[in-house]
C-alpha cells in the first residue's frame, strides 16, 4: 500500500491542493477514504488555508469506491466493513465545511469519485473526462450522495439516465448540462481551479452546495412523472434487479423530504443491497472477467504479444463477415477470402451492412466507419495470405473441407502466422490432422453475431504454443472482446456445458410439457429468451448438425428428439423461413404459432416418454430447473477435466457467450448459491424417472456428499488442458 496516500500542499496563495494517489485509477480504497478527510479537517482548521481543490494524481481523478471491499463484505457478511463516507465525509466535512472546495477532474470520475465532485462547490473539467455513476451495474447504487446531488445539477431526466444505464458522459456534456462549471485544458487545469476556489472563498463566485439546489428538479407532479416512466423502463429492462428500482425510491425520497433525508435513506438501502444476491453476482463476475487475463504457463513466462498487422478470414458467411468485421473496426487489415466471386460480394455487402448499421444506431462515427471499410480486401484464392499474421478459418462444420483449409493455407502463409479455426465444436486435433506446425493450431471461436458478441474463446491443443495463445488473446483485447483460454474437447468449454440445455428442454416437451411454458419460465429466470426461441434463430441446420457431434461425443447422456427432424419436414426452419416454434414477421414480436403443436403431438408418440401416455405435472421452478441442472452437471465434468483454468472462467464465458443472467454470477456461481447438494438430489431423482440424460456426475456427486462448492479447486489439480 506504499503508493496509497493521500497528499495536501499549501501555496501562497491559500490554497490547499488535495491529491489522491492510488494507481492506476485513485479507486477511494479505506486508507484513501481515512486520509481525505484528515486532510479536509487539518485545512479547515488551518488559517493559512482559504480554500480546497481535490484532484487525483497521474492525469486521473478517481475511478471510485474500491471494489475490493464489496468483496470482503460478500466474503464475511460483515457490513460494519464499508465506512461512513456520505454523511461523515461529503456531508459534514466536504459540502457543509466552513471552506469552499473545487474539484479538479482529469480523465475520468466514476462512481464515488464523481459523488466526491459533486460534494464539492464547483468543478472544473479537463476536455474529453468521463463522468459517470456505473453502481447499479455492480448491484448497488451510487452511496456517496449522488442519488440527490446529480438530479440536482442536471435535472431529474438526465440524471437517472445516467445512473439507470451506468453508462458515462463526455465534460464537455456535462458542461452544457450544468455538471462541469469549466472546462479548461490539462495544462490550466490546477491553476483555474485555485482561482476558481479563491473567488468562491472571496464571493465573486456563487458558494453552492448542490444537495440544497431545486430549481431543476421541478415541481413534485413533474417529478413524479419522470420516476413513474423510469419505474416502467426498469420494469422492462431490469426484470430481477432489484437495484434499479431501490434507487428510484431513494430520488423520490430526497425530491419529497429534501436533500438530508434522501442522503440518509441512500446510505441504508445501499448497505441493503451490498449484501443482495444480485450484488454478489454482478461483483463476482467484474473480478471473474480480470482474472481471465491470467493464464498460467502462458501469461506469466516473460513472453511479449507479437503485433498482429494483418489477418486472413477465410469463409465470408455470417460468421466469417462478423469476425472481419469486428477486426476491421479495431484497424487491423483483413483479407476475406471466399470460393467464388458471388459468395465473396456477399460477405463483402454483410460486412458493409455490419459497420454501416452501426451507424445509424450512432455507435460509430461515419470517419470511423469509411476507415473500417477501406481495411478490408476480398480476395478468391490464398496468394493474398502470402503475408498475414494470422488465418482465421470460419467455413461450414466439414471436417474433410476444414482439413483441406488448413493444409492450403500452411504451405502459404509466413511461418510466424497463427493458424486458427472458429469452429464451434469439433476436435482441434482432428481439424490440424494433416498440418506440419501443430504448434500454431488454436481455436478462435466467437459467438454470433460475432462483430458484437463480447466472447472469445481461445482453445488450445496439447502442442499449441504458449505465444500463439498470447497473441491471440491480445488480438481478442483489441477487437474489444474478453479471451478466456479453454482446453481442446468437443464443443470446448462453452458450447459443451450447454449442450445439455435445448437437449432439456426437448425432453420436457415430450414428457408434455407445454413448448411456450418453457420459453416463458427460461426467460422469467433471466435468459433473453427460451430454448425453442433460440432455436428458432440460430436455424434448425445448426441444431442438426451440433447435435450430431455431441451425440458421438457424449453418446452415454444425449436426448435424441424427433421433433427437430419433423419441423424440417413440415417446411419450417425458424427465423430463416418465417416459421417455426414461432411466427415471424418483420416488424411485429415472434408469437406463437399453434400449427405446431400436432408435429409435437408426433414427436410426443415417437418418442413414448410420457409416464403411462400422460404429460408430467411439474411447477415452473422445476422447469427451469430441468433444463439448467444438467448444464451444472456438464460444466462440473468441464471442470474436472481441468477444461477451464479456473471454475470462474466458466462463469464469464456463460455470460458473455450464453447470455447467462450477469445478476446470477455465472453457472457455477449460480449454481453455488442454489446448492451442490440439491443439484445432485434432483438430478438423481430424475435420472431414475427419466434415464440416463440426467445422472450425476462424478464430481458433482463427490462435492455435494462432501459439502465442498463446486467453484473450489480441486485438492490435486489434474493436468489441465486449458493450461499445459
Amino acid at each position: 500500500m506504499g503508493g496509497v496516500k493521500v497528499t495536501m500542499e499549501v501555496g501562497a496563495d491559500g490554497v490547499a491542493v488535495i491529491t489522491i494517489f492510488n494507481p492506476p485509477v485513485n479507486a477511494l480504497a479505506i486508507p484513501i477514504i481515512a486520509g481525505l478527510k484528515e486532510k479536509w479537517t487539518e485545512a479547515t482548521m488551518r488559517n493559512d488555508v482559504k480554500a480546497i481543490v481535490l484532484t487525483g494524481n497521474g492525469g486521473r481523478f478517481s475511478g471510485g469506491f474500491d471494489i475490493n471491499v464489496f468483496q470482503k463484505v460478500h466474503g464475511t457478511g460483515d457490513i460494519s466493513q464499508l465506512p461512513d463516507v456520505s454523511v461523515d465525509l461529503v456531508v459534514n466535512t466536504m459540502e457543509d465545511g466552513k471552506k469552499p472546495a473545487v474539484a479538479a477532474i482529469e480523465g475520468l470520475a466514476l462512481g464515488g469519485g464523481l459523488e466526491l465532485a459533486l460534494g464539492c462547490h464547483a468543478r472544473i473539467a479537463a476536455p474529453r473526462a468521463q463522468l459517470g455513476l456505473p453502481e447499479l451495474s455492480l448491484g448497488v447504487m451510487p452511496g456517496f450522495g449522488g442519488t440527490q446531488r446529480l438530479p440536482r445539477l442536471i435535472g431529474l431526466s438526465k440524471a437517472v439516465e445516467i445512473m439507470m444505464t451506468s453508462k458515462p458522459i463526455m465534460s464537455e456534456e456535462g458542461k452544457k448540462l450544468g455538471l462541469i462549471d469549466a472546462i479548461v485544458p490539462s495544462s490550466e487545469l490546477l491553476k483555474v481551479s485555485r482561482q476558481w476556489a479563491l473567488d468562491i472563498a472571496e464571493r465573486r463566485k456563487p458558494w453552492t452546495r448542490s444537495l440544497h439546489k431545486t430549481d431543476k428538479i421541478g415541481s413534485r407532479s413533474e417529478a413524479r412523472e419522470v420516476l413513474k416512466v423510469a419505474r416502467e423502463q426498469v420494469k422492462q429492462t431490469a426484470k430481477n434487479m432489484p437495484q434499479h428500482l431501490a434507487c428510484i425510491d431513494v430520488i423520490e425520497e430526497g425530491i419529497i423530504h429534501g436533500g438530508y433525508h434522501g442522503v440518509l435513506k441512500e446510505a441504508k438501502v445501499f448497505k441493503d443491497l451490498v449484501l443482495s444476491d444480485t450484488s454478489k453476482g454482478l461483483v463476482h463476475v467484474f473480478f471473474a472477467q480480470r482474472a481471465t487475463s491470467k493464464v498460467p504457463n502462458v501469461t506469466d513466462i516473460g513472453l511479449k504479444p507479437r503485433t498482429v498487422k494483418k489477418v486472413a478470414v477465410i469463409g465470408g458467411g455470417l460468421m466469417g463477415s462478423g469476425i472481419a468485421t469486428a477486426l476491421a473496426l479495431s484497424n487491423t487489415f483483413v483479407v476475406l477470402k471466399e470460393i467464388n466471386s458471388e459468395y465473396l460480394q456477399k460477405g463483402m455487402k454483410a460486412i458493409e451492412a455490419n459497420i454501416r448499421g452501426l451507424v445509424a444506431r450512432k455507435k460509430l462515427p461515419q470517419d470511423k466507419a469509411d476507415r473500417s471499410l477501406s481495411m478490408v480486401k476480398g480476395a478468391l484464392d490464398f496468394s493474398d495470405c502470402k503475408d498475414v499474421d494470422m488465418v482465421i478459418e470460419a467455413v461450414i462444420e466439414n471436417v474433410p473441407l476444414k482439413q483441406k483449409i488448413f493444409s492450403e493455407i500452411e504451405k502459404v502463409c509466413p511461418p510466424h502466422c497463427i493458424l486458427a479455426t472458429n469452429t464451434s465444436t469439433i476436435d482441434l486435433n482432428i481439424i490440424g490432422e494433416n498440418t506440419i506446425s501443430k504448434d500454431r493450431i488454436i481455436g478462435a471461436h466467437f459467438f454470433s453475431p460475432a462483430h458484437i458478441m463480447p466472447l472469445l474463446e481461445i482453445v488450445r491443443t496439447e502442442k499449441t504454443s504458449a505465444q500463439a495463445i498470447l497473441d491471440l488473446m491480445a488480438v481478442g483485447k483489441a477487437i474489444k472482446k474478453v479471451p478466456v483460454v479453454v482446453g481442446n474437447c468437443t464443443g470446448f468449454a462453452v458450447n459443451r456445458t450447454f449442450f445439455p440445455y435445448s437437449q432439456g428442454a426437448h425432453i420436457l416437451v415430450n414428457l408434455g410439457v407445454d413448448v411456450y411454458r418453457i420459453d416463458a419460465q427460461i426467460a422469467r429466470f433471466g435468459l433473453p429468451m427460451g430454448p425453442f426461441q433460440l432455436q428458432d434463430l440460430t436455424g434448425y441446420g445448426v441444431a442438426v448438425a451440433v447435435g450430431k457431434e455431441f451425440g458421438s461425443a457424449f453418446s452415454d447422456r444425449t436426448f435424441k428428439s424427433p421433433l427437430i427432424d419433423l419441423l424440417i419436414e413440415s417446411g419450417r426452419n425458424g427465423k430463416n423461413n418465417g416459421k417455426g416454434y414461432y411466427i415471424y414477421e418483420k416488424g411485429r414480436k415472434p408469437r406463437p404459432d399453434f400449427t405446431v403443436l400436432p408435429i409435437i403431438e408426433e414427436s410426443r408418440r415417437l418418442t413414448n416418454i410420457m409416464p403411462g401416455g400422460k404429460p408430467i405435472s411439474v411447477g415452473d421452478q422445476e422447469i427451469i430447473e430441468m433444463i439448467l441442472f444438467p448444464v451444472v452437471n456438464e460444466a462440473c465434468r468441464v471442470l474436472d477435466e481441468g477444461i477451464v483454468v479456473r471454475a470462474s472462467d466458466l462463469d464469464v464465458a456463460s455470460v458473455l457467450g450464453m447470455s447467462f443472467p450477469s445478476y446470477r454470477g455465472g453457472i457455477i456461481f449460480w449454481a453455488d448459491t442454489v446448492g451442490a447438494g440439491h443439484i445432485y438430489r434432483s438430478l438423481k431423482k430424475w435420472s431414475e424417472l427419466y434415464g440416463n440424460f440426467f445422472k450425476p456426475s462424478r464430481f458433482l456427486e463427490e462435492r455435494a456428499t462432501k459439502g465442498i462448492p463446486l467453484s473450489a479447486p480441486a485438492s490435486t489439480p489434474s493436468a489441465s488442458r486449458s493450461r499445459m
